[in-house]
């Protein structure tokens, strides 16, 4: 963040740690999103991390197979 970066890019960042940690580590995220205005593409397979997204895109073999605009917990 020392770069003040416009997109932040995170591949399974909750991969090691323990759910406590795993949401700790996304409600940081959600704030850097809201208060510093950083766009934030996140892959993880954890169904309910996905939930904190505004946007989720689900592929399939490559290929995009759902695409959902908003989710209730969505920062």
């Amino acid at each position: 963040m020392v770069t003040s970066p416009v997109v932040l890019l995170a591949d399974e960042p909750t991969g090691n740690l323990d759910s406590a940690m795993g949401v700790e580590d996304h409600e940081t995220v959600t704030d850097i999103n809201r208060d510093e205005r950083v766009t934030i593409i996140m892959v993880t397979h954890e169904v309910d991390m996905a939930a904190y997204a505004k946007r989720t895109l689900h592929f399939r073999d490559g290929l995009i197979v759902q695409a959902d605009r908003s989710h209730p917990g969505g920062a």
